[in-house]
């Protein structure tokens, strides 16, 4: 039996997909800029020489980059209400999730930036009477930033598509969004393709400026 297609019945529900698109566009954006502070934070401790610190920012790394996102979700929204003992929405769960999902990754990208830069550098900042805060931002930052850049980038793409899965705690995104159309026009090949089509559209433009960006970077070594 051959497949007739009928993009028109689900057209009729453009404004549900533009509406879960924006919104996989906000917590996106949201949470890489909380993500970015939280790496930063999380980054600061691991470069600290206090070893109780480090082993807290280490830990929170290893148990955010070691459990899959879509458990986080999960637990953060049925279970961490049960520890604090007051309700979390849902939009507040996912939130909190993706950020410092993405915080213990952004730490590692920045902390490994950090790291690679060589010792010497350090040396001399210090020989010609710089101090260690200015010795970071004058001279280790600014390389740093470079090697970071791509491998940053890479993290920001993956992260508009992680935002799919807080669908799963009815968060309206454009995975939940094209749901809702398919339990309504019953043509899950059409709904699910549009879906496709528009995590595409914002998704290729960015992965080929990551790609451009990274290659840039190489030329310029």
């Amino acid at each position: 039996m051959q497949y007739h297609w009928d993009f028109h019945s689900v057209w009729q529900y453009r404004d549900l997909f533009i509406f879960g698109l924006w919104t996989s566009i906000v917590y996106t954006v949201g949470s890489i800029i909380l993500g970015i502070a939280i790496g930063l934070l999380t980054c600061s401790a691991r470069l600290s020489t206090w070893k109780m610190l480090n082993w807290i920012a280490r830990i929170y790394q290893e148990i955010f980059r070691c459990t899959p996102l879509l458990v986080q979700l999960l637990w953060f929204y049925y279970a961490f209400p049960l520890i604090v003992g007051i309700s979390i929405d849902n939009r507040v769960a996912a939130t909190l999730a993706l950020s410092l999902y993405v915080g213990a990754f952004y730490a590692e990208i920045f902390r490994g930036g950090i790291v690679s830069i060589e010792k010497g550098q350090r040396e001399a900042a210090a020989a010609i009477g710089m101090s260690p805060a200015q010795a970071m931002w004058r001279i280790i930052m600014p390389q740093a930033l470079k090697r970071m850049l791509p491998s940053f980038i890479n993290q920001s793409v993956i992260q508009f598509k992680n935002t799919s899965l807080v669908s799963v705690i009815s968060v309206a995104d454009l995975a939940y969004m094209a749901a809702v159309v398919n339990g309504q026009t019953y043509r899950p090949l059409e709904s699910y393709t549009v879906m496709a089509v528009l995590y595409i559209v914002v998704l290729l433009p960015m992965m080929q400026a990551a790609d451009w960006l990274e290659k840039r970077m190489r030329k310029s070594d």
